[in-house]
């Protein structure tokens, strides 16, 4: 039995957006507790957060969003949910 090539392309892009999770919480977990484990004396400030919240949460949700859009507009296939026919 052969496998539906939209099977396929589905079981890429999962395996990217799951890459892409771990990635993205990766970052997060490195600069929240990696920064984020020092003495509160110790803390620098960017734009009023602390830094290792502003690369963790904010840095990370503007690099994940940019990379989401840019995977989905070149990266990701549109296919088509319906049956095709033998015939078409």
């Amino acid at each position: 039995m052969e496998l539906d090539l939209r099977f396929k392309i589905a079981h890429r892009e999962a395996l990217i957006g799951l890459g892409l999770a771990i990635v993205h919480f990766l970052w997060w977990f490195g600069f929240a507790y990696g920064l984020g484990s020092r003495p509160v004396e110790e803390y620098t400030y960017i734009l009023g957060f602390p830094d290792w919240f502003f690369y963790s949460c904010i840095v990370g949700f503007i690099l994940v969003s940019v990379t989401v859009i840019i995977l989905a507009k070149y990266i990701l296939k549109d296919v088509s949910f319906e049956e095709e026919e033998d015939g078409q």
